[in-house]
């Protein structure tokens, strides 16, 4: 399917600004959400001891709890400190026979995990030596790095601050 076209384009950014403008509310006027924040993500995953090398080998984000998943027997279900009290958990379903996931609706498109400067910079310089592919910088989005775990899952090394977007803050006037 070809990408938008330039009058399409106009039509879902002026859909977008009508959007917007009914349901963004200014930071002092909108309601404190209900939520803490994300306690975690759970994601699958095709071989336990290669999710662990990538996640905590090469990006270094600790394995805190590896345990049988108490919803299907013989499955593993294990998690990584994301920092700031959140973590990254993952399934494998041994005998299912899952298939890999297709980018589609209702799927996840990628994790945008936070990282500090300094790191952002480490994990860039360890993926070059690696050969682990990335985009983002090459495109002129220094602050994001794009790549993909071994089981094709979307991750964004992303050295902005928490609730920063666009070139602003999005938690504050």
């Amino acid at each position: 399917m070809a990408p938008p076209d330039e009058q399409e384009r106009a039509q879902l950014a002026q859909r977008r600004a009508e959007l917007a403008s009914k349901y963004v509310k200014p930071f002092g006027e909108r309601p404190q959400s209900n939520a803490r924040g994300i306690h975690h993500a759970a994601l699958i995953c095709s071989d336990v001891e290669q999710t662990i090398q990538f996640y905590d080998g090469v990006l270094g984000f600790p394995l805190v709890e590896l345990t049988e998943n108490r919803d299907y027997p013989g499955s593993s279900h294990f998690f990584f400190d994301l920092g700031n009290s959140t973590l990254l958990g993952f399934f494998d379903f041994p005998g299912l026979g899952l298939q890999p996931a297709e980018e589609r609706i209702g799927t996840v498109q990628h994790i945008a995990i936070g990282v500090a400067p300094d790191k952002h910079a480490m994990l860039q310089k360890k993926l070059d030596e690696l050969g682990i592919p990335y985009e983002g910088p090459q495109r002129g989005i220094p602050e994001s790095m794009y790549l993909r775990d071994p089981d094709g899952i979307g991750i964004e090394l992303l050295s902005d601050e928490l609730m920063w977007f666009g070139g602003r803050w999005l938690d504050r006037d």
